[in-house]
């Protein structure tokens, strides 16, 4: 017989709370009302203290939602706020003639899909086919030094080093305006960009440790896209970090033990990545202006590097060792990819010793050229780059494979063959005499627009070339040469037309970006070139014996999308 004494706790509990009376039903309505308040003071605090893009509809006066919403609900009513405010930035007043709302639903859909393909690092902008490269405008930029070494770029602004210590920062002109007619009465509008800041270090001062400022020439320039931040890295083994208002020095890094070659900021974040002769790659936190750690592997000096849009990475080429490095920080990992096989065709196939069976453009035909360095490397996407050799191959990567899945060779052509006085001493040559046979030009510079199929290359032939990645991220293909010149559609490997070339000497360093002011978009692709090369006086008068500058490159964007648009889409009353 149970009695209270024996009844378990768990029955005595679950009985107590379903017991009801008077004095609970008081109880349970005063704590209803009470978190009924408590809702709506929350609410109110919420509505008028909320800084986010997509606003709670409260605040604009709209009905409330149900205090019941769940967490599901809420997703739904903010995505289709995201939904809303992407409609009103894609809606453009000035076109009309056709279906308003496809359009938009297409845009909306193009908008969502592009912003995934950039969280996750993928190609989503395939603009090589977008802009006219014949129509390309050039623009110099006035020096009063030679030997430039490295650009680098913060719309609107650009800064330049030299190896006589200068560090430049230039403001970008207005782009062109394609319909502005010539004889136009309008006020002329400035083309050359405008020099805003300049400082040089003093050589002098090389022993003084508490010296600021470069003390040797300067190799690499790298500018933060959040525009706060500039760094360079010298000879001298140190790397300075710059207010880029006003090009004062704020940080002076000297982990490095010998020549810092390349620098790299992380797209979107202050870090920085550096590379450098005593064959490490350092890893930097702007923010904090501190050293974060080193990243050992390579086997020769790390002689370019380029930062991952998006995640935490960054890849780097270690010149004679002949490999490419992703380097993932967060997992303390590495993918190590080797080259030096050479090529004599556009595949990574293996090479054989006969010709390839497609003459170059040139009429010169592919031979096998071993790849000795690998000297340049560019960023496409999380799993696919580039990189430039110098045996002159544009080699494409993707991470699943060790080897390049595509080989142009010869991509800057053959030097000019040797003079019999060049090659010999002697007066009399012997009937055994032979000249050398030409040897191919170096890739010294490239450059790539991130997560686009935009490539550049560079070298001493005088000219900018342009490559576009195919869709399937396999082939590469070229689009046309930078200048003013007939040679644009000349030979993509031969020497014919190259005293019509505009640029006299060897491109050390190339950067390539869009931007559309004015509602105008164009490509804008900058060169700094000199007589010799960044890192030492290798080919020394190459390149038409110029002395060095800086070069701009306009290529406006072809205007066909809207009006095939237009055409195909029935026009709406």
């Amino acid at each position: 017989m149970s009695s209270f004494f024996t009844t378990p706790k768990s029955l005595k509990k679950r009985r107590r709370e379903d017991a009801t009376g008077p004095t609970n039903s008081k109880r349970i309505k005063a704590g209803a009302s009470r978190s009924k308040k408590s809702k709506a003071g929350k609410d109110d605090s919420e509505v008028s203290g909320s800084d986010d893009d997509l606003e709670d509809p409260q605040a604009d006066g709209h009905e409330s939602s149900s205090e019941d919403e769940t967490a599901a609900d809420r997703r739904l009513r903010l995505a289709e706020q995201y939904l809303e405010k992407i409609k009103g930035e894609t809606q453009d007043a000035n076109e009309i003639g056709f279906d308003a709302e496809d359009i938009d639903r297409d845009l909306i859909a193009e908008r969502l899909q592009k912003d995934n393909d950039e969280t996750k690092g993928r190609m989503c902008k395939f603009i090589a086919s977008d802009y006219d490269f014949k129509a390309a405008v050039r623009t110099n930029f006035r020096l009063k030094h030679s030997h430039m070494n490295g650009v680098a770029i913060c719309p609107p602004y650009v800064y330049t080093v030299s190896k006589d210590t200068t560090i430049t920062k230039w403001e970008l002109p207005p782009p062109t305006d394609p319909r502005r007619k010539a004889n136009s009465s309008q006020k002329p509008v400035r083309r050359r960009p405008v020099k805003v800041l300049e400082v040089k270090g003093d050589r002098s001062k090389a022993k003084d440790k508490d010296y600021s400022y470069h003390t040797a020439p300067i190799l690499t320039v790298a500018a933060s896209s959040t525009g706060k931040f500039l760094a360079t890295g010298s000879l001298d083994k140190k790397i300075i970090v710059y207010d880029t208002a006003t090009l004062k020095p704020l940080r002076v890094f000297t982990q490095h033990r010998d020549a810092v070659t390349s620098l790299s900021f992380q797209p979107s974040t202050n870090q920085l990545y550096s590379a450098s002769r005593d064959r490490t790659v350092k890893v930097w936190s702007m923010n904090e202006l501190a050293y974060v750690e080193t990243l050992f592997g390579h086997q020769d000096s790390v002689v370019d590097i380029a930062a991952y849009p998006g995640v935490e990475r960054c890849l780097s080429v270690g010149a004679r060792d002949r490999t490419a490095r992703i380097w993932k920080v967060i997992e303390e990992t590495q993918l190590v990819f080797r080259g030096g096989s050479g090529s004599s065709g556009n595949s990574s196939k293996p090479v054989s010793r006969k010709p390839a069976s497609d003459k170059l453009g040139s009429g010169v035909e592919a031979k096998k050229y071993a790849e000795g360095s690998i000297d340049r490397v560019a960023v496409i996407e999380n799993d696919v780059f580039v990189t430039g050799s110098d045996n002159g191959s544009l080699c494409l990567w993707i991470s699943q494979k060790k080897k390049p899945v595509f080989t142009q060779p010869l991509t800057h052509g053959l030097e000019e063959p040797l003079r019999p006085d060049e090659a010999s001493a002697e007066v009399h040559l012997g009937p055994d005499f032979r000249l050398p046979e030409p040897q191919p030009r170096w890739i010294t510079a490239l450059a790539s627009v991130p997560l686009s199929d935009l490539v550049v290359t560079g070298s001493w032939d005088g000219c900018v070339r342009v490559w576009a990645v195919g869709k399937e991220k396999r082939s590469l293909r070229p689009l046309g040469v930078l200048d003013r010149s007939d040679a644009i559609s000349g030979a993509i490997n031969g020497n014919a037309g190259e005293k019509e070339l505009g640029i006299k000497g060897l491109v050390n360093d190339l950067r390539v970006f869009e931007r559309e002011e004015r509602g105008q978009e164009s490509l804008c692709v900058i060169a700094a070139f000199s007589s010799e090369h960044r890192l030492g006086r290798w080919n020394a008068g190459k390149g038409s014996g110029g002395s060095g500058g800086v070069l701009m490159w306009e290529i406006p964007r072809r205007k066909v999308g809207r009006a095939r648009r237009k055409k195909a889409q029935p026009k709406s009353i």
